[in-house]
């Protein structure tokens, strides 16, 4: 799903934070790709197979101690992902960080979906030539465990960065994904949880059973995305997605096909669950918890999102610096930037998604003014939230990840 444009047509300050709420969403667009549709499969199939660019460098630290400063760096990210100006063309974060380096920000909304541009890099990398992007965002999925397994991101020199050091939540440090933070920082995060109208359900929801319940025998709403849709199942069941077994999948897939044959779900739905919930097809269903915050503020206030009692899926998109990156210590200076009360505060105010910096909340408070933000637990949630929280599977290879796609499509494309 392609990120929801904010109106650029107000200033930072004055634009009304209801209408900001919507963003904390996982793109659809990235999800289609995990049922096995998009451009890249058979890149992603590559495993293990050396490319000369992993092979340029052994000594890393020698590598970043030989780097030059330039002047200079590209970043690409999504469409609607860093704060705007009123004219809708400048960035008041980026052009903070030029006048306070002097390096010059080329950014560009050049990902629209991952597996697309993941498709666009990945023979570059292979060929051992450089990207163009000397930082880019990718999300917590297959596509970046592949790229760290292919040795085609380029570790961090920790030292460079040590506001993340100082400033980083707990919640985004050493990652299954990424151990030690070694090729990532995180830029944004999000929920995925459920989402009910109790005028219909006519009892509170609590639970990852609730999905299950005959009560609401085709009224329920289940995700399309194989991932969602199977972490799902392992919540029901107990079983934390991130460090779940192709035998714990079996019995999700299971559980799926209980729910599905007993006529519980009235669609697998992509983007448009939401106009399921908020029409009445729908009475219960997973949901991503911006959508249903934007949903209250459009006027559908019966509309609630619940963390469950089992948990709830979080995940990340994270800044990585790809091989051959021709502005590396540019990327590190930005991420160290990024990585301030400050500068995530104003990026964060416009955004709103999950804020990766926790001092941001009395900076958007007390400097920025905008209580909306600085209070929304979709942006700067609770310990008790993040204890609840689960990351998706981490795949240790191509085989592993295909296992994954065999055992959930089956339930979405009967």
């Amino acid at each position: 799903m392609t990120k929801t444009p904010k109106s650029p047509g107000a200033p930072l300050s004055s634009m009304d934070p209801a209408m900001l709420r919507g963003l904390t969403q996982p793109r659809l667009s990235r999800s289609n790709f995990l049922r096995g549709g998009a451009a890249g499969l058979g890149l992603l199939a590559m495993g293990g197979l050396p490319s000369r660019a992993e092979a340029k460098v052994t000594d890393w630290h020698a590598w970043w101690a030989e780097q030059k400063p330039t002047k200079n760096l590209v970043f690409a990210n999504w469409p609607y992902y860093i704060d705007v100006t009123t004219n809708g063309s400048d960035h008041p974060s980026l052009d903070a960080f030029t006048k306070a380096t002097g390096i010059s920000v080329k950014y560009l909304e050049v990902i629209q979906e991952i597996p697309e541009f993941y498709a666009k890099i990945a023979p570059v990398l292979k060929a051992g030539q450089p990207t163009g992007y000397d930082l880019a965002v990718i999300t917590n999925r297959w596509e970046l465990e592949e790229l760290i397994l292919q040795k085609w991101l380029t570790p961090l020199w920790k030292a460079k960065i040590p506001n993340f050091t100082k400033h980083a939540s707990s919640n985004v440090i050493n990652p299954a994904y990424d151990p030690g933070n070694k090729y990532t920082a995180v830029w944004q995060s999000g929920f995925t949880g459920i989402a009910y109208n109790p005028k219909l359900t006519k009892r509170e929801i609590t639970s990852f059973e609730d999905l299950w319940d005959p009560a609401f025998a085709g009224h329920v709403g289940m995700m399309n995305d194989n991932l969602e849709l199977g972490s799902a199942a392992l919540l029901k069941l107990g079983i934390d997605p991130a460090t779940s077994t192709p035998a714990d999948w079996a019995k999700a897939v299971a559980t799926l096909q209980d729910q599905k044959s007993k006529g519980l779900v009235r669609q697998y739905y992509d983007q448009s669950y939401i106009n399921a919930l908020e029409n009445g097809d729908t009475w219960i269903s997973q949901a991503w918890s911006g959508d249903i915050y934007q949903a209250n503020e459009k006027g559908y206030k019966d509309l609630k999102f619940v963390v469950p009692k089992e948990g709830i899926m979080i995940w990340h998109d994270n800044m990585c610096i790809p091989v051959g990156a021709q502005n590396p210590l540019s990327a590190l200076e930005w991420i160290n930037y990024y990585y301030t009360p400050t500068t995530a505060g104003v990026i964060e105010d416009y955004v709103d998604y999950v804020c990766p910096v926790p001092d941001a909340k009395a900076y958007i408070a007390d400097t920025l003014k905008d209580p909306a933000v600085a209070n929304s637990q979709l942006v700067f949630p609770s310990d008790a939230t993040y204890a609840k929280s689960h990351l998706f599977p981490a795949f240790k290879n191509y085989a592993e990840y295909k296992a994954w796609n065999n055992t959930f499509n089956p339930i979405i494309q009967a």
